[in-house]
């Protein structure tokens, strides 16, 4: 394979969407691509995506599961960007045709993180007030805190993290329910009071990590972007997206993962759950680090063995997904 650091000057252009928090990820990468190779002009292209346009409907009831990548998609499919810069967790498991997940960058934190209105500053989840107003848009986080703390309201919020930190502020929600990736990325981790322990909140598949998605076929690019690549992070993340894929879930259905690496040895815990958090199946799997998708597959069978895909099938057709 040609190298990439001999070729002539070039540039190349990357996607991203035009939120805050899209940008700084974008950013990030092409910075670290630039310090790799300061002979090629790296330009990102803004786009909006469709979950970017639709800020009134729970992300649940929409049902597109490629709701921030699928714009991205197409403009590198028709060769108008070379490759794009996703949230992991926003990846859907199976990609188009002629795409790939060519790098995955070192994880952030994958927990969420717990912020709260100036009045419950002093509080934790635990010692909430009955009616104590919940925000978030996951089904994932909705269904856990539901399991946990049934006495408290859960309320849908959408739009940027600066949105979301307004009506906290002015009191619309008493409490909102985040990544702290996304916070820590964008120096608002001083807002995080609480970070939630897998006990309380298993995170999102691929949460704090970094997806960048280039043309199949495309050897200059997948050569170039190897280089800022992070294996332990991709084979937790692949053992992570093996468990959804197989449970054909998406990021509008209660799943959620933790992922520990120990040299050869990885520990895959999930759940999934009904969106009121009455039913809940959880379970963990120890597996070889170097078949990360066998692991996952055996948590999802697993877990399908003991109910899951009934529950999951109920969500589906409530929801239509």
């Amino acid at each position: 394979m040609t190298s990439i650091i001999s070729l002539p000057s070039r540039t190349i252009r990357i996607g991203s969407r035009k939120s805050e928090l899209a940008l700084v990820q974008t950013y990030w990468v092409q910075q670290q691509l630039q310090k790799q190779f300061p002979n090629i002009s790296f330009e990102v292209e803004k786009l909006s995506t469709q979950g970017d346009k639709i800020l009134d409907v729970a992300l649940s009831k929409i049902g597109d599961k490629a709701l921030f990548t699928k714009e991205l998609e197409l403009a590198m499919l028709n060769r108008e960007i070379d490759f794009a810069v996703h949230s992991l967790k926003d990846l859907p498991t199976r990609l188009p045709k002629g795409l790939v997940l060519a790098t995955v960058t070192e994880r952030e934190n994958p927990a969420d993180a717990v912020v709260y209105h100036e009045k419950y500053k002093n509080r934790q989840l635990q010692t909430l007030p009955p009616g104590a107003v919940i925000g978030t848009s996951s089904l994932r986080r909705l269904a856990q805190l539901r399991n946990l703390f049934p006495h408290l309201t859960f309320k849908d919020i959408r739009g940027n993290l600066n949105t979301r930190l307004a009506k906290l502020d002015n009191g619309e929600y008493d409490v909102l329910i985040l990544a702290v990736a996304g916070l820590k990325r964008l120096r608002m981790d001083r807002r995080i009071h609480q970070v939630l322990p897998p006990e309380i909140s298993l995170h999102a598949v691929g949460q704090g990590a970094l997806a960048i998605e280039c043309r199949t076929e495309d050897r200059e690019i997948l050569s170039l972007l190897q280089t800022i690549e992070h294996l332990p992070t991709r084979t937790c993340v692949m053992a992570e997206r093996a468990f959804l894929r197989e449970l054909e879930g998406g990021c509008q259905v209660p799943i959620g993962v933790n992922t520990k690496l120990n040299k050869d040895t990885l520990i895959l815990s999930g759940f999934v759950a009904s969106v009121d958090g009455k039913r809940m199946l959880k379970d963990t799997v120890i597996g070889d680090s170097n078949q990360p998708e066998m692991v996952g597959l055996e948590l999802a069978n697993n877990l399908r063995f003991r109910g899951a895909q009934e529950i999951l099938a109920e969500i589906y057709q409530t929801h239509r997904l």
